[in-house]
């Protein structure tokens, strides 16, 4: 920026510094001035009071005088932070769950002139803020601090440009005492019951059974009350606040929260002429809008700790000593906001309230266990409130379109994963019969004989018994030419071959000794030794004739069963190419499913009956971790039939929709 001219034949100089809000100011130069042709509208004006420099402010209103006895024009200014009145949101805006600095940052970038940027921001708070077609972008900075429930200060760095926007936590130390023989110089106390309120229902965004309210947020309670013990003392008064820009139910309690707070004991306020120490002590105190006073009077029985919430100097050079400050309860902040706000620094009248709709979902497919139908339905992300939800639905019997299927020819394999047994069973046995109609000759024949030679490993001993003895006659031959005689009475053994011991008793008849031997044997045994050896036969060449008659052959089967073991195998069918002529129509599957398994959003419903009407699913619709349907996503419901079915179901939902998305055509 470039200085063009020090005004200083100025007078009748005023300004007013208020604390969180816009600062103005005003002064008058003759009209014969050769400088006045300098101070053009929108040019920066540096205000000055004595040694110390109050701040840039923007010339604005320009009042001329002239008549008679005045001849003179009235500048009227704003502080430097009205350049962000020329910027504005079009459209919609809306900044959810981001810090403090965040959202400011969001909106400086909204400047068309960047004349500021953010600097320190001691304050960290997440709140869903949405802007709409504001006017003023200057209302949107001011209107992110209006939920936030704790003291701050905006310093605003108007001596580099850009600009710089701070915002700092408020001091709750005294910096200086305002008493009377110090530094008073008259005071006004006004104590206003007028917007007491000791209970509040805050209403938001929305109309009639869509309108926000806190309900959600505070237990079921639509209202904020302020504590028993005040009641007590004040009395039950209750409000309706409502503020349509409020789009969050937690933004809306906390700014509601803030105006209980500062309403519900009588409004006491402090107008105090106070001597301008700054020029008539040699270490003045620097007071400014914002900084906290002790405020002490005897007599009326004061001394409390209070913010300079106004901080007003009339004639500078005129009345130096002349300053007034008005002063308010530390603990009630920003004041009450039943009444509007300054210039400039009203909430915006234009909103997009939006309108209830009826949406209807049909569906209608085939569906079996293994392949379900599947309903899916959006869930805008303008969506402000679900007031409806419902599902009805029916099964039919499962319906096709035709018959049968053009193929072509393929290989297919079909495989057992194992081998099996299979056993067969008759009730009883049978009799088979088969028969001839005549006997027949087999003959077999060999070319030659042969020889078969046999063997044992040894010889065997052999005995044989006799049942009895027997009479053996010798054949006659030779006479015996020794022999002995025996008496009767004598006995003679003879060793036989076997090696038993026996007798024999003979009579010689007849002469020279030619006879013959009777030999009585009794029974006795032969025992017969039988060396190692072998037999050699001599099979000649021969043939066998064998003479079948006719006969028949009877089997008879006993009662049995059977069992088999099959293997693991594969079947190879080669199926030629081929056509089949379709059949068209609608043709239904003659048996029906007997129940049904609905999931929806995950999770499964106890309901099972092949029909419902008007089911409500708003318990079973996704949720988010605050208990909010989640918008800007796809709901699915899932519909399982136990067999083959055709179902019919419609979803239909009342949604209160605010038309933020899309263009103009």
């Amino acid at each position: 920026m470039k200085r063009i001219a020090y005004l200083h034949n100025a007078y009748d100089i005023e300004y007013e510094l208020q604390k969180n809000k816009l600062a103005t100011c005003s002064f008058s130069m003759s009209l014969n001035d050769e400088k006045m042709k300098l101070v053009q509208p929108k040019y920066f004006i540096e205000l000055w009071d004595h040694h110390k420099r109050i701040g840039m402010f923007v010339v604005n209103p320009k009042n001329t005088t002239k008549n008679e006895s005045t001849n003179e024009v009235t500048f009227e200014c704003e502080h430097v932070l009205s350049l962000l009145h020329s910027s504005v949101i079009f459209g919609y805006m809306q900044i959810s769950n981001y810090t403090t600095t965040q959202v400011l940052q969001a909106l400086f970038n909204k400047q068309l002139v960047n004349h500021f940027k953010l600097g320190r921001c001691a304050l960290t708070r997440y709140f869903h803020y949405g802007f709409e077609n504001s006017d003023s972008l200057l209302n949107s900075i001011m209107s992110v601090f209006e939920p936030i429930n704790e003291d701050y200060l905006i310093n605003i760095d108007d001596s580099v440009y850009p600009f710089v926007f701070n915002v700092d936590k408020s001091s709750t130390k005294a910096k200086d005492l305002i008493t009377v023989g110090r530094n008073m110089k008259g005071i006004d106390v006004e104590d206003d019951p007028t917007d007491i309120c000791t209970r509040i229902y805050p209403l938001g965004h929305g109309e009639g059974i869509n309108q926000l309210t806190i309900k959600k947020v505070n237990g079921g309670v639509p209202y904020l009350q302020a504590p028993q013990s005040v009641i007590d003392k004040y009395g039950l008064h209750a409000r309706i606040w409502a503020d349509k820009k409020y789009e969050n139910p937690t933004t809306l309690k906390n700014d509601a929260q803030k105006i209980l707070d500062n309403n519900m004991t009588p409004k006491r306020s402090y107008k105090i002429n106070v001597a301008h120490t700054d020029v008539i002590m040699s270490n003045p105190t620097d007071y400014k809008a914002g900084d906290v006073i002790r405020v002490f009077d005897k007599e009326l029985g004061i001394n409390e700790d209070n913010f300079v919430e106004k901080y007003k100097r009339s004639g500078v050079y005129e009345t130096p000593d002349n300053l007034t400050i008005e002063i308010g309860s530390v603990r009630k902040g920003l004041g009450s906001k039943w009444s509007d706000l300054q210039k400039k620094q009203m909430v915006n009248d234009v909103y997009s309230q939006g309108a209830t709709n009826i949406d209807s979902r049909d569906f209608q497919d085939n569906a079996d266990d293994r392949y379900p139908a599947i309903i899916r339905f959006p869930i805008p992300e303008d969506v402000v409130n679900i007031n409806q939800m419902t599902l009805t639905y029916e099964l039919s019997k499962f319906r096709a379109t035709n018959r049968t299927l053009k193929s072509a020819g393929a290989l297919v394999d079909s495989t057992s994963s194992g081998g099996s047994i299979v056993k067969s069973t008759s009730s009883g046995g049978g009799s088979v019969q088969t028969s001839s109609s005549g006997g027949g000759t087999t003959q077999s024949s060999t070319s030659g004989g042969g020889g078969t030679l046999t063997s044992a490993a040894g010889g065997a001993y052999i005995s044989t018994t006799s049942s009895g003895g027997s009479g053996i006659v010798t054949a006659k031959g030779k006479p015996f030419t020794n022999y002995e005689s025996f008496t009767a009475l004598e006995n003679k053994t003879s060793d036989p071959d076997d090696g038993s011991a026996h007798t024999h008793r003979f009579t010689i008849n007849g002469g020279h000794f030619l006879h013959d031997h009777e030999v009585e044997l009794p029974n006795h045994v032969h025992g017969m030794n039988i060396p190692a050896h072998n037999h050699n036969v001599t099979i000649p060449s021969h043939n066998h004739s064998v003479t079948i008659p006719a006969h028949t052959h009877n089997t008879q089967i006993p009662a049995h069963d059977h069992q088999i073991d099959i293997p693991d195998h594969v079947h190879s069918i080669n199926i030629p190419g081929h056509t089949h002529e379709i059949e068209y129509g609608i043709f239904e599957n003659p048996k029906e499913a007997s129940s049904v398994e609905i999931t929806v959003d995950g999770t499964k419903l106890s309901i099972t009956a092949t029909s419902g009407q008007n089911i409500d699913l708003l318990p079973y619709i996704k949720k988010n971790s605050d208990g909010d349907i989640e918008r800007g996503r796809y709901a699915e419901i899932i519909i399982k039939p136990n067999d083959l079915a055709r179902i019919n179901a419609t979803v239909t939902s009342r949604l209160f929709i605010q038309s933020r998305i899309g263009v103009t055509m």
